[in-house]
């Protein structure tokens, strides 16, 4: 693989890091004491990986002394392992590692020194120095790294998976891991520090210390998007350590100093358990970082359980962001569940949910006093509530539209000859549907069954939704990356069509990230049920999860799926006093409560 970079910037990026004397002070805790019993460092085979294929690896493996191979240990992961695993660096890891065991400050701790992958075909590494305990040393001319900026710039899961997938199932062969996230810790300089918080990131529920040195928080594959992350999605439960210093790089890809900085500033914002470690001078090396790491591993393993600050800054009129509508500790939480495929999620004034299960097939209410009641033994996608009192329907398997009569349980159709996918009704009783495949938005009068074609054209129109006042019409894209919105006519055509919302897009299995690229050169957004708040925000379901704007279209946040292995289809405000966001997920119905009332 031919890097892409300027070669002087390739050469500071991707070759390790090598520090400076200067500056640099040898911590106590880096130090071999001789009362300290010392843990064993293995260099392993050469890794060839799967996930990324045709590389080649060097790592190593820590062991602490008097390790229990039956008994869970904590684990760290460090990226430029070599750099790490050096016992005459600025690191010196298992030195470290052996005086905070052996003063219990660690958990017993398994470390994975993994270095960046090269180009197989490109040879053997050289031998190299011999370190402690049989660790290489690598010259700084053998280092191989051409994969580094792929692996560890990138956006996405696919380092994880790798950790996940490939390395950490062969340390398990020689020692037993704590599968407990909260015993697993990662961490790097420069490129790597970004991988490592992309892993925690990614993958919560596997990691969720992050050691962070000089981290490339900028745009050289993305990572420089991460502080708007931060401030727009829901908090995750990981503990972050940040050091950099004010002599950092300054270069066409970013400010290291000042993306730290922001980096720092999200996260506090956010209510992240954070430190930020910085010092005036330095550079892009390991002077400053190396000096205090036991320190920062000492307060990444810390004990004490965080109690996250709300940001409370200024009176918080206009603000309505994600911050502002989560309640401290209230999340997901199961509302119905052994359901086939659910779906068609609406509400009526009085707070009372009405769901599809798609598979059973039944349309179900589900009451504010939790009491569920077969309204029709139908299956629909879209399902609304009209001025008259009944549910209109789609039904695209029988290219109808459908009302249901919620206390009779009478079906009657309405329109037929469509292929309908979602609807909303206005106050007149028009009935506005989307029609995927084809590419239409359509509008039905409910009483006559007339039908005109409103416009064409969105990339797969899917989710449907009106303004609380009734003048708006947002529709989603399922194959593109927009909210599009219409003024509604008193006539009931639509005018000023403009794509008002931008939809938070995957990151693509290449690891590419941008806010919005149309299809081929990125996933879609696969925008799919929408609804709305008294507030005027608007809620889309998405691949990434539930994604939220204000009023006027900008972002608010994004809260990820409950179950990460189901889509979410549907979503709606129910609940006493219409402030509980219900999403079907699958085979279930999650709630959760939020603050929807506008600020003052």
């Amino acid at each position: 693989m031919k890097p892409t970079l300027s070669a002087a910037v390739w050469l500071l990026l991707s070759l390790p890091l090598l520090a400076a004397e200067v500056g640099w002070k040898l911590h106590p805790d880096a130090e071999e004491k001789p009362d300290v019993p010392r843990g064993s460092v293995e260099k392993i085979e050469a890794w060839e990986s799967q996930v990324f294929p045709g590389t080649t690896r060097d790592w190593w493996i820590y062991l602490p002394s008097g390790l229990d191979p039956a008994k869970p240990a904590a684990l760290m992961v460090f990226q430029d392992g070599h750099d790490y695993v050096n016992p005459k660096g600025h690191w010196r890891v298992p030195t470290v590692l052996d005086n905070l065991i052996a003063r219990a400050e660690m958990p017993p701790t398994v470390a994975v020194f993994l270095n960046p992958g090269h180009a197989k075909e490109r040879g053997k590494e050289s031998p190299g120095e011999t370190g402690r305990e049989g660790a290489a040393k690598p010259a700084w001319s053998p280092w191989k790294s051409s994969n580094r900026s792929l692996e560890y710039d990138s956006l996405g899961d696919r380092y994880a998976r790798m950790l996940l997938e490939e390395i950490l199932p062969e340390v398990g062969k020689r020692c037993t891991l704590s599968r407990d996230p909260e015993m697993r810790a990662i961490g790097g300089a420069s490129s790597g520090a970004s991988c490592a918080f992309t892993v925690a990131w990614e993958h919560p529920e596997a990691f969720r210390k992050v050691f962070s040195s000089i981290g490339s928080f900028v745009n050289l594959r993305g990572a420089n998007a991460y502080p708007s992350l931060i401030r727009k999605t829901e908090p995750k439960p990981i503990r972050v350590f940040l050091a950099d210093s004010s002599g950092d790089l300054d270069n066409p890809y970013g400010n290291w100093p000042l993306a730290n900085k922001q980096m720092h500033a999200a996260l506090q914002y956010m209510g992240y358990d954070v430190r930020f470690e910085y010092a005036e001078g330095y550079g892009h090396n390991s002077d400053h970082a190396g000096s205090l790491f036991p320190d920062a591993l000492r307060w990444l393993w810390r004990k004490e359980k965080h109690q996250p600050v709300i940001n409370t800054r200024g009176d918080g009129r206009g603000d309505m962001t994600l911050l502002r509508l989560l309640i401290p500790g209230e999340g997901w939480e199961v509302a119905q569940e052994g359901l086939g495929m659910a779906d068609g999620l609406c509400a009526d004034s009085e707070g009372n949910l009405y769901f599809c299960d798609m598979k059973a097939p039944a349309v179900y209410r589900l009451g504010v006093d939790g009491q569920r009641r077969l309204i029709a033994a139908e299956s629909v996608s879209g399902l609304r509530l009209g001025p008259d009192g009944l549910l209109y329907a789609c039904q695209g398997s029988k290219k109808r539209v459908i009302s249901i009569d919620p206390a009779r349980g009478e079906v009657r159709e309405v329109a037929s000859n469509l292929s309908p996918n979602d609807l909303v009704v206005s106050a007149e009783g028009r009935i506005y549907l989307t029609e995927t495949g084809s590419q239409r938005v359509i509008c039905v009068d409910s009483k006559t069954g007339e039908t005109f074609v409103a416009d064409e054209g969105v990339a797969g129109p899917n989710g449907i939704a009106l303004s609380p006042d009734g003048g708006t019409l947002a529709v989603s894209e399922y194959k593109g990356g927009f909210v599009w919105a219409y003024r509604l006519e008193a006539d009931g055509k639509l005018s000023g069509k403009a794509p008002y919302m931008t939809l938070r897009l995957p990151v693509d299995p290449k690891g590419e990230f941008r806010f919005h690229e149309p299809p081929p050169f990125l996933t879609a957004a696969k925008g799919d049920g929408m609804a709305t708040d008294r507030a005027g925000r608007y809620y889309v379901t998405s691949a990434l999860g539930v994604q939220i704007f204000d009023p006027t279209g900008r972002m608010c946040g994004v809260l990820e799926r409950p179950n990460s292995n189901r889509p979410v289809t549907s979503c709606a405000l129910a609940g006493r006093g219409l402030d509980t966001l219900y999403v079907a997920n699958g085979d279930r119905l999650w709630r959760r409560k939020l603050t929807v009332e506008s600020p003052r």
